[in-house]
């Protein structure tokens, strides 16, 4: 796959999992294809997820299942 940032091969989807918001407002999207490019190092999403991720965020509630997070701060 070419990468759309330095247009060399070698680019691959990676899933991750996305945080929007926070306290009650938290959600998790979980298995988002992130692009990486071993070559200059960048990670993006393509336009059609970015379309994805903004039609379940509009929708959470038709496509979300409560669950309980563990959250713990950072301490440095």
């Amino acid at each position: 796959m070419l990468c759309d940032i330095c247009g060399k091969d070698g680019a691959r989807i990676r899933r991750v999992a996305e945080t929007f918001g926070k306290g009650d407002d938290l959600l998790v999207i979980e298995d988002v294809p992130l692009v990486v490019c071993p070559q200059c190092g960048e990670g993006y999403f393509t336009a059609d997820t970015l379309h994805e991720i903004e039609r379940i965020r509009l929708h959470r509630n038709s496509f979300a299942a409560a669950r309980s997070v563990e959250v713990a701060r950072f301490a440095a």
